[in-house]
């Protein structure tokens, strides 16, 4: 069973080139259900995990009749975990997952989504209803950005419903539209006061390289600072304007700040890390997708790019947190294939190792079931634990800094990018270790369905 083209030829092509050639040039039919009925459609959804999903042996084959819904039925075929020690992989597959064709061609083809686009620190908050639920990130041309929403805001009602009860209810579901014109009513405060605005939903662009900046150490190390929200083909471009700046002012240090990026193309995040060390690994082996037994032949590397405006650091800060995730947590992996020192600053990842070949079912449904894992040059891999920050082999500092969503992005006092600056000079973030059991547990990300809360992506598209 060959994969289908997933969309138009417009974007075919676009995701195409995104893969940077490394595609065996012929995404071809797997051919559709015989009707789109739910009954051919299961059949076909069937026969396709059977071939190209990355646990097929290891996943349930249950009988599609006893299944109401396609939805349901694709639950099922998920690989359930495993109990029996020393097992590969023993958590369940929390990663697969279905949407519109819609909104898949949009979010990569175009480079957009619909929605408020305003995201809140509600995981942080969840069983303190007493605590403030702050807004921890606006997208730059959405409604919300329109209304005057900003980083740091504090929420009080949302369509009249208190932010308590919110948390206690941990129902976030009210900030994800069902569809444009659908509305959202914020009482919001900050140091000016308290204000209200309606926002309606609507489709708008994505800016996947938000901010970027260049900062001194508190001793003078010139450092540059770049936020990629995204890691679709509408980045590379701000990104390469981005690290000529950098290359042309001398910058000593790089810092990625990948916080709220939940993943998306393999091929952008290699852009990511070839713009920081391409003059130095080009050539070499970014991240090496390898499919189960059956399509091994479609196994591929993608490999670090010396693009025009590479640098050549051998040293990379990333802020990074659970949002990390995916094609973002690949940007870490592939720097450490390489000997890059990665400075991991922030909050401990999502750890998803593991991608996608989505496949258009052409009835409207676009399935992203594991498909592949990832593993670096040197063949690392399998980090469902995800990526920790870096910590001082003697105990006595840590890069664990909680994010402080008072402060823009970029601000050089803002807690992360403090902490890489202080790194910069003394080779230590300034933080005292703390017990585990009070800093956020990485289960708690993994396992949560946020249920409604917009949420970074978390894909790792093989293109």
């Amino acid at each position: 069973m060959k994969l289908r083209l997933l969309a138009t030829s417009l974007i075919g092509a676009a995701l195409m080139a995104a893969c940077g050639g490394s595609d065996d040039g012929h995404d071809a039919d797997t051919g559709n259900p015989a009707t789109c009925s739910v009954p051919d459609r299961k059949a076909w959804l069937r026969d396709y995990m059977a071939d190209w999903y990355f646990w097929y042996k290891l996943s349930p084959s249950p009988d599609p009749t006893t299944y109401f819904t396609v939805d349901d039925y694709f639950g099922a075929l998920l690989y359930p975990g495993s109990t029996a020690p020393n097992a590969d992989f023993p958590d369940s597959d929390r990663w697969s997952y279905l949407q519109s064709t819609e909104s898949f061609d949009r979010f990569y083809g175009d480079g957009a989504t619909l929605g408020y686009g305003v995201f809140v620190a509600g995981d942080e908050v969840v069983g303190s209803p007493a605590s403030p639920l702050l807004v921890r990130y606006v997208e730059p041309m959405s409604p919300a950005a329109t209304a005057g929403v900003k980083r740091g805001d504090r929420i009080l009602t949302v369509n009249g419903r208190a932010a308590a009860d919110i948390i206690a209810a941990d129902d976030f579901s009210a900030l994800t539209p069902a569809a444009e014109g659908d509305t959202l009513a914020l009482s919001l405060r900050d140091a000016n006061g308290d204000r209200n605005v309606m926002l309606t939903a609507s489709v708008f662009p994505l800016v996947p390289v938000p901010t970027s900046t260049i900062v001194t150490s508190p001793n003078g190390r010139k450092m540059g600072y770049i936020v990629v929200k995204d890691m679709i083909s509408q980045a590379l471009r701000p990104m390469a304007t981005t690290f000529q700046g950098f290359k042309s002012q001398g910058v000593q240090e790089v810092v990625l700040d990948l916080r709220y990026n939940g993943g998306g193309l393999v091929s952008t995040a290699g852009r990511v890390a070839s713009q920081a060390v391409g003059a130095l690994a080009g050539g070499q082996a970014f991240a090496s997708l390898l499919y189960n037994d059956q399509q091994a032949s479609r196994n591929q590397t993608f490999e670090f790019e010396n693009l025009a405006s590479s640098l050549a650091m051998t040293r990379v800060y990333v802020l990074m947190g659970h949002r990390t995730c995916s094609a973002s947590e690949q940007v870490i992996n592939g720097l450490r294939g390489v000997g890059v020192d990665v400075v991991a600053i922030g909050d401990t990842t999502c750890g998803k190792p593991v991608g996608f070949l989505p496949t258009d079912d052409g009835c409207g449904t676009t399935y992203s079931a594991v498909n592949f894992e990832s593993v670096n040059a040197r063949v690392e891999g399998r980090y469902f634990d995800g990526f920790a920050p870096t910590e001082r082999t003697d105990a006595s500092d840590t890069c664990r800094v909680a994010d402080d969503f008072t402060t823009p992005l970029g601000t050089p006092t803002e807690p992360l990018l403090a902490a890489a600056r202080l790194h910069a000079d003394t080779g230590a973030c300034g933080y005292v270790p703390v017990a585990r059991e009070q800093a956020l547990s990485v289960e708690r990300w993994q396992v949560r369905r946020r249920g409604g809360e917009p949420a970074e992506r978390t894909d790792m598209i093989g293109r």
